[in-house]
C-alpha cells in the first residue's frame, strides 16, 4: 500500500520507507555513540573553557564572514550559469564545483601557493604590506573556498526551476536589467539563495583542512573549532567528545532552523509594479 502524506498521495513504496530507514540509522548511530560516550558531569566545565568558547567565537565569526563573500561571489556565478549560456560554460561549472570533490588540504595547498609569501599573488601583497597566510583572513579565504560551490549549486538549481518568464514580463514592461535582478529575480529564488547561505555556514563551521594548511593553529587568530577538536582529541578524549558534540548541536540549530520549504514559481507580490 502506497502511504499517503498531508499534502496528498506520494506513490513511494514501502520498501524505500524501509531503506531510507536504514539511511537514517546510518547517520544516528554514530551521532548516539557520541553521545553516550560525553563525559556529562564535566561537560559544562569543558565546553566553557577559555580555548574553548575562543575557538567557538572564532569559528562563528569566520563563518558568517565567508558566508557573506560566498553570498556575494556566488549569486553573479548562479545567475551566469544558469541565465547566460555561453562557450566553456560546462567547464566554468565544472571548476566552480571542483572543492565539492577535492580534499580540502588540496584546496589549502592551492591558496597557500596563491597568497602565500612566495605564491602568485602572495609575492605583490607582502610588497604592499599585506600578508594573509596565517591569518584570520586565510581561514575566511579558505572556508569560502570549500563553501561557495554549496551556494551556487544551490541557487542555480532554485534560478532554472524558477524560469524566467517574470523576468521576461517585467523587462517587457520596460525595467531595466538591474531593477528586474532586484525587484523579481533576487525575491523569486529567495528561498534557493537562503538554502545555499545555510549550506555554506555550516560548511564554513565545519572546514579543517583547508584551513589547518593554509591558515594552520594559531590560539585565538586560525584556531576554530574543528582544529580546537583535533588538538584536544591528542591530550583530553573528554573535551574533544564535549566540543564535537557542541559542534553538532550547532550545526543542527543551524540547519534546522533555517529550513524553509521553498516556494518557486511565484511572482513576488508587487514585483512588476
Amino acid at each position: 500500500m502506497h502511504r499517503r502524506s498531508g499534502t496528498g498521495y506520494t506513490g513511494i513504496p514501502a520498501w524505500i520507507y524501509a531503506i531510507a530507514a536504514a539511511g537514517a540509522l546510518f547517520v544516528l548511530l554514530p551521532l548516539v555513540a557520541m553521545v553516550a560516550r560525553v563525559n556529562w558531569s564535566e561537560f559544562i566545565p569543558l565546553i566553557t573553557s577559555e580555548s574553548s568558547l575562543t575557538a567557538l567565537g572564532l569559528s562563528l565569526r569566520t563563518s558568517a564572514a565567508s558566508t557573506a563573500s560566498c553570498i556575494v561571489l556566488g549569486v553573479p556565478l548562479a545567475l551566469i550559469l544558469a541565465r547566460s549560456p555561453f562557450p566553456g560554460q560546462r567547464l566554468l561549472r565544472a571548476f566552480v564545483l571542483l572543492p565539492l570533490v577535492l580534499p580540502p588540504v588540496v584546496g589549502g595547498i592551492a591558496l597557500l601557493y596563491t597568497f602565500g609569501r612566495q605564491g602568485l599573488l602572495g609575492k605583490s601583497l607582502e610588497l604592499a604590506g599585506i600578508q594573509i597566510a596565517f591569518s584570520t583572513t586565510a581561514v575566511v579565504l579558505a572556508q569560502t573556498y570549500v563553501a561557495l560551490p554549496f551556494l551556487v549549486v544551490s541557487l542555480e538549481g532554485a534560478l532554472r526551476t524558477a524560469g524566467n518568464k517574470y523576468e521576461a514580463v517585467a523587462a517587457t514592461l520596460g525595467a531595466r536589467p538591474g531593477t528586474v535582478l532586484r525587484r523579481v529575480t533576487i525575491p523569486l529564488v529567495l528561498p534557493g539563495l537562503a538554502s545555499g547561505a545555510v549550506l555554506s555556514f555550516a560548511r564554513s563551521l565545519g572546514e579543517f583542512g583547508a584551513t589547518l594548511t593554509f591558515a594552520g593553529s594559531l590560539q585565538g587568530v586560525t584556531r576554530t573549532l574543528p582544529l580546537e577538536i583535533y588538538l584536544q582529541r591528542e591530550t583530553d578524549a573528554d573535551a574533544a567528545v564535549a566540543l564535537s558534540l557542541l559542534l553538532v548541536a550547532v550545526a543542527v540549530a543551524v540547519v534546522g532552523l533555517s529550513y524553509r520549504r521553498p516556494r518557486l514559481g511565484v511572482a513576488p507580490e508587487g514585483a512588476l509594479r
